[in-house]
């Protein structure tokens, strides 16, 4: 049996072997079954959009996917596939309209979401030891102080808080040595005891 050229093939037979249409006959089909429809199309697209330009938006969507799927087979009914193309892209916006950015929202509390708020006896500890941390902080010599902050509050590096405060690297890191230090002999040292008050 001779070899066929892919020229002479029709194009169910070109689509059972896999190759792509040619566009010349995408586009004569396009011409031919599509184009006609285009009225009937933009009634159906402005009934489900808010303006003509959306619509004709869409309308460029339909068609390019129309044409897409055309390069791989020939649809045999030009008129079925148009629509249901066009409500497909129809659906998927909808679908995407209702993801809500988180970004967007500036007030959770416009969603409705129940919000993960710690119980009331945690929130009174955790100020509790933020009072206390802050005393301590408060309590440190300047320099130290002023190195921890910069660290740890801030984020600077040894660098950065050398060249801020004037010093050298080595001599922050024996202020936030010293400072943290400190620290740690006031707040674990003068730590209350929990549950049994007097």
């Amino acid at each position: 049996m001779a070899e066929t050229p892919m020229n002479d093939l029709n194009a169910t037979e070109r689509n059972a072997a896999g190759e792509p249409m040619p566009t010349s006959e995408v586009e004569a089909w396009f011409v031919r079954e599509v184009l006609p429809l285009e009225a009937s199309l933009m009634r159906f697209l402005q009934s489900a959009c808010r303006n003509a330009q959306e619509a004709a938006d869409l309308r460029q969507d339909v068609y390019a996917g129309v044409i897409a799927a055309a390069r791989k087979s020939l649809p045999d009914r030009a008129k079925p596939f148009v629509f249901a193309t066009a409500r497909n892209l129809l659906i998927d916006r909808v679908r995407h309209e209702r993801v809500i950015s988180i970004d967007t929202v500036s007030d959770l509390d416009e969603l409705g979401l129940a919000a993960d708020e710690p119980a009331q006896d945690r929130v009174l500890i955790a100020r509790d030891e933020l009072r206390r941390l802050r005393t301590a902080i408060d309590a440190l010599p300047p320099k130290c102080r002023e190195a921890i902050v910069l660290r740890r509050i801030e984020g600077l590096s040894g660098r950065e808080i050398a060249s801020r405060m004037g010093i050298d690297e080595s001599t922050v890191s024996h202020h936030i040595n010293n400072g943290v230090r400190i620290l740690a002999e006031k707040l674990y040292a003068e730590e209350p005891k929990r549950g049994n008050k007097p």
